[in-house]
């Protein structure tokens, strides 16, 4: 095999520096020896060196005053400090206590570091070959500077950005960059800079050599232009957004009732401490305190279950953003694809189509045609077509071994593509080559758009093989074939081609020598057929999408690779329908479509994509993104949840992400949308929990003046039963199973508010009842004689607990037993307040009668016939978003689109 020569770029090709700098503008013309020394060293002074900016970390104080600033803990900071201003050291030290563990975990939580930029470094090559000083050297790719001559082979990672001025079957991997599956094709440039003369960092050299010469370095470069994207720091979640809501209201309440009891106790002669204190008391109490460690334990619960189904959480409020995603916006290539190159179709001149079964680069998989398998031996036509495919290729494959499961290609993967083909039809590549070497080639190039290379026959004739794209090879300039095969061949190319394939054409011819110029004989050619190739959807991407789609999730495909490609891919998997529209971002503006509808992009850029997740997001929508490339890091980030995968995805990629998928299937996002409703649907039912409760003492201690109790509860009293209460049931609940109908409905809608679809109206009436229960024990209790304030304080905790065990999602069942225990340790200390003297004299009570005690019980027992009794009248139901235009147009549409879908006519409860 003669190797190919490097054609250097016509005289008057410029290039320009990373700033537009007249002395960077130089180019070295071909076979100069590259920059000086000191001419590089001068460079890397003036300019800087190679590498990205790193993000100033966020300091520890500035994470902690950030966890301070939330309503709810600003209001038990406020009410520790007026606990201190009385002395009352025992309920301001409780206080701070639980201060202080929130702001812990949330620190601990927080601390994410940006690691993004940093991935990018080390994604560009570590070293670099430059010609300096007339010598070809390496050097780190670091101290690259502007006008290097950069030396380029098969297999290098490209480490700045470069004007191409010399090439030999140069062929690069974009895929990282672009998105675009298919390796690209680089020549010595002329004139003006065009895509196909440049190549860019973190991008690598799959096939060929050549020269270049740096344009660009560090954060000037395409690598830099994506790090500069994330930077900008995420916003707050959509959990992060309601509870923020949840706890400016209740902060606001909180302080309003405060100067109420405080009021109404002065008023009825009630010494100012004791008000005081009554008055934090009731704060406190009307303050679901434990709600961020709820939170905060509900999300580690579901990223932990996440993790057990290879989904890794990297941000934790991710968990719950995953359940208000109304939209999957996700990449093609190695999302919904295998991220292989796999012939699927082959069409010869003698007897037409043969489809071609298998998965990834092995050589295993059946060839069927007219709908039967048939045998190697039985299709001598692909046989002939497929091996002069394999020798006009470079590319080989690397069988599994210690540091591969798979086979792997090496090289150009279409070529690789074809290696495998031939291993389906019997055709061992090593022993063809061997038996007809090459002896001459004409390297593919993007004007010529075809490959040619001349073979010694075992008789000594030359065999001389063609393949490219059609539009190149199908013309009676080249083939001898008559014209209606041509014509024939080339609809049969043109309807594979809108089927998303990409579509070679082979022919060949034979001489008595070799010729002295290949392209001499590239106008005696015979057609031999047509190569269909292209990265097959994932098996079970299509199940993922429509998965989505019963769970009211609309997909959208956003990538970088062909509007045919991505129509046929999106069609395929039923994002859209046959003829729907596609949006090419090289000549639409994104953003408007997105708004529209629209739900295929194509040739987007990493800016076009993040354009795309903002129109999607400024509509009201929460946007996830899943993708595996550099070029998606930038989305990843501004998405409301980056999804990643984890084994193909690049390391940009992953540390740009929320959500990691360890199995690189799409289908575990599904899974991790059910955990994200299930702890959603677990913090709304604390919150009825919590809140009811704290409704229901605010209301006995207003209430209980004017039924004859002066002061129903002390203030100690209260911070137990808070205590007990929020403290192990609420953080219990957060274990609570989901509900199984969770996929089976629409996702919230992105405005409604925590305690929205009902739930205010739920914890008025549980808050009612309870309040009712205690209020009537305690009247009962004072006019019968008995130790009333401690009847009442019993009565309010254990109706509370009742509460809790209604409060489970799946009654009836043994389901989340950590509740029970919780609940029965809760009940435990609630007696022991009564009967255990030290708590006695802290909490001021008295030991009861056995037979007031089941009383009590027996009444409080009505806390979980309420709850369950107003789950049952009051449903929760959510609204159909009528009246949102984008949201009704889009369901509409989603309906029209696959048969197979569900549309809900109503939304069941939460809980």
């Amino acid at each position: 095999m003669t190797a190919p020569k490097l054609q250097p770029a016509p005289d008057d090709a410029v290039t320009t520096g990373p700033h537009g700098d007249p002395d960077a503008a130089r180019l070295n013309p071909p076979g100069s020896g590259g920059l000086s020394s000191r001419d590089a060293a001068a460079r890397l002074v003036r300019d800087g060196g190679n590498v990205l900016p790193s993000p100033q970390p966020t300091p520890l104080w500035r994470r902690i005053a950030t966890q301070l600033r939330d309503p709810l803990v600003l209001v038990l900071l406020a009410a520790a400090g007026f606990t201190l201003a009385t002395a009352d050291f025992t309920d301001a030290a409780v206080i701070l206590l639980v201060i202080v563990v929130n702001t812990t975990v949330g620190v601990i939580q927080e601390i994410k570091a940006e690691r993004a930029i940093t991935a990018l470094s080390a994604l560009t090559a570590p070293a670099a070959r430059v010609i300096r000083d007339g010598t070809q050297r390496e050097v780190p790719a670091a101290d690259l500077v502007a006008d290097d001559l950069l030396v380029l082979a098969e297999g290098d990672v490209v480490p700045a950005d470069a004007r191409v001025v010399e090439s030999a079957a140069l062929l690069v991997d974009e895929a990282a960059l672009t998105g675009e599956s298919a390796p690209v094709d680089k020549s010595a440039g002329a004139g003006t800079t065009t895509a196909s003369t440049v190549v860019s960092a973190g991008t690598v050299i799959v096939r060929g050599r050549g020269h270049a010469v740096v344009t660009a370095t560090g954060a000037a470069s395409a690598m830099g232009r994506i790090a500069a994207m994330l930077v900008t720091s995420p916003g707050l979640t959509p959990l992060q957004r309601r509870l923020a809501g949840v706890g400016r209201q209740l902060a606001i309440g909180a302080l309003l009732l405060c100067g109420l009891v405080l009021a109404l106790g002065l008023v009825r002669g009630q010494p100012l401490q004791l008000m005081i204190v009554t008055a934090i008391s009731l704060v406190v109490a009307a303050v679901p305190e434990s709600l961020p460690a709820v939170v905060t334990l509900s999300l580690a619960l579901g990223a932990r279950r996440m993790t057990a189904r290879h989904a890794v959480i990297r941000r934790l409020p991710a968990v719950e953003t995953l359940g208000s995603v109304t939209i999957l916006a996700t990449d093609k290539t190695g999302t919904l694809t295998e991220g292989t190159m796999v012939v699927r179709q082959l069409w010869t001149t003698a007897h037409g189509d043969a489809s071609v079964g298998g998965v990834g680069y092995a050589p295993d998989g059946k060839i069927n045609r007219g709908g039967h398998a048939i045998a190697p031996d039985q299709a001598i036509d692909l046989q002939q077509l497929v091996r002069a495919a394999v020798l006009c290729s470079d590319a080989s494959l690397r069988p599994p071994g210690p540091d591969n499961e798979d086979w792997l290609p090496v090289g150009d993967p279409t070529e690789a593509a074809l290696l495998t083909v031939g291993g389906k039809l019997g055709i061992d590549a090593d022993a063809l080559h061997t038996s007809r070497p090459r002896q001459g080639e004409e390297p593919f190039d993007s004007d010529r758009k075809r490959m040619s290379t001349a073979h010694r026959l075992p008789d000594g004739r030359t065999q001389i093989i063609c393949k490219g794209a059609p539009e190149s090879l199908l013309q009676p300039a080249i083939l001898t074939d008559p014209a209606d095969v041509l014509r024939q061949a080339a609809d049969r190319a043109d309807a594979l081609a809108r089927d998303g394939f990409r579509v070679l054409a082979v022919a060949q011819t034979s001489r008595e020598t070799m010729p002295d110029d290949i392209r001499d004989y590239e106008h005696e050619l015979q057609l031999l057929g047509l190569v269909a190739i292209l990265d097959p959807p994932r098996a079970s991407a299509a199940a993922t999408i429509a998965a989505c789609r019963h769970a009211g999730i609309t997909p959208v495909l956003i990538t970088g690779d062909h509007p045919a490609t991505a129509a046929a891919i999106a069609a395929d998997l039923g994002i859209i329908a046959a003829g729907d529209q596609t949006v090419d971002c090289r000549t639409t503006d994104p953003g408007p479509a997105a708004t529209r509808g629209v739900r295929v992009f194509a040739r987007a850029t990493p800016q076009q994509k993040v354009a795309i997740i903002d129109a999607l997001r400024t509509t009201g929508e929460v946007v996830a993104m899943t993708g595996d490339g550099v070029n998606d890091g930038p989305a990843l980030h501004r998405a409301d949840i980056g999804v990643a995968m984890g084994k193909r995805g690049t390391e940009v990629a992953r540390q740009a992400a929320d959500l990691v998928l360890a199995d690189d299937e799409l289908a575990t996002v599904v899974a991790a949308v059910q955990e994200g409703r299930r702890v959603y649907a677990n913090i709304r039912r604390f919150l009825l929990y919590a809140l009811s409760g704290g409704a229901a003492e605010i209301t006995v201690m207003l209430a209980g003046p004017f039924v004859g109790l002066p002061l129903p509860l002390l203030p100690a009293q209260i911070l137990w039963i808070n205590l007990i209460t929020h403290g192990l049931p609420g953080l219990a609940m957060g274990s609570e199973p989901a509900d199984p109908d969770a996929m089976h409905k629409p996702p919230r809608p992105p405005a409604e508010t925590i305690l929205g679809a009902g739930l205010w109206q739920r914890v008025l009436r549980v808050g009612t009842v309870i309040a009712a229960v205690t209020i009537g024990v305690g009247v009962w209790a004072h006019a019968t004689g008995r130790p009333w304030q401690t009847l009442t304080f019993l009565a309010l905790g254990v109706t509370q607990l009742a509460v809790a065990l209604g409060s489970r999602a799946r009654p009836g069942t043994r389901a989340n037993p950590m509740l029970f225990a919780a609940v029965g340790a809760a009940l435990l200390l609630q007696l022991a307040a009564i009967y255990a003297p030290p708590l006695r004299e802290l909490l001021g009570t008295q030991p009861i009668a056995i037979t007031d005690l089941l009383i009590v019980t027996a009444a409080s027992t009505l806390g979980y016939a309420a709850i369950r009794l107003d789950r049952r009248m009051h449903p929760t139901h959510r609204p159909d978003q009528a009246g949102d235009e984008h949201h009704r147009r889009q369901r509409l549409q989603t309906s029209a689109d696959t048969a197979d879908r569900c549309a809900p006519s109503s939304v069941g409860d939460a809980f």
